[in-house]
């Protein structure tokens, strides 16, 4: 039977821890995790992002992932923790997803970019 959009998201949920921001704000300061940004570019260049954050939007994730691709990102590490948020912590639910079924093993999702900056994790321009 095919999925919709619910569907996905349902099961994303349901196997990407979520944290709160004070939780993300305690793994942020705890030590070597990857932050990671799934907003398009556009978004970010008007907010801002959580300091040290990588952006990758939402459709290139795989690309910067997957350690056999010609567009990797060495900073994905499969054993390292990675905190993904997007604006309101649906696009990082389905990207937490899709990380974990490539074998990443410690994948949170951290919510949404305004509640984090209002808890008070650092931010910096774009």
């Amino acid at each position: 039977m095919a999925k919709n959009v619910k569907d996905l998201l349902a099961e994303a949920n349901s196997a990407v821890p979520k944290l709160s921001p004070a939780e993300a704000a305690e793994k942020v300061h705890s030590g070597d995790v990857l932050i990671v940004d799934v907003r398009d570019p556009t978004e970010v260049q008007q907010t801002g992002k959580l300091k040290g954050a990588l952006n990758v939007s939402r459709g290139m994730l795989e690309f910067r992932a997957d350690p056999e691709s010609q567009y990797h990102n060495p900073a994905f590490q499969k054993d390292r923790t990675i905190l993904l948020h997007c604006a309101s912590g649906v696009r990082s639910a389905l990207a937490g997803k899709t990380l974990q079924e490539m074998g990443y093993t410690s994948v949170f999702n951290i919510g949404g970019f305004k509640e984090l900056a209002e808890a008070g994790i650092d931010t910096e321009p774009a």
